[in-house]
């Protein structure tokens, strides 16, 4: 009875999709980091910035961890 266990199913699946969103999630906070490093961390003036939250809220993420990326972005500018 190969395959028989439905939760295994479930936990591969939801493996690989975790994978994929972790993927995108990871590449935008990283090009909202870069943006709030190189200009001012205000979407509203910064285009850059403004850009990256766009597609990021396009994607799902959630609003906590885009300001938790544009505060990390401005932490390591002001420590430069």
């Amino acid at each position: 009875m190969a395959g028989h266990s439905k939760w295994a199913n479930i936990k591969r699946q939801k493996a690989r999709v975790d994978a994929k969103k972790g993927k995108v999630f990871a590449r935008l906070s990283r090009a909202i980091i870069v943006a709030a490093r190189s200009g001012l961390p205000d979407p509203a003036a910064n285009f850059q910035l403004r850009w990256a939250v766009e597609k990021a809220k396009a994607a799902g993420i959630p609003n906590e961890n885009i300001d938790r990326a544009i505060a990390k972005g401005v932490r390591s500018a002001r420590s430069r």
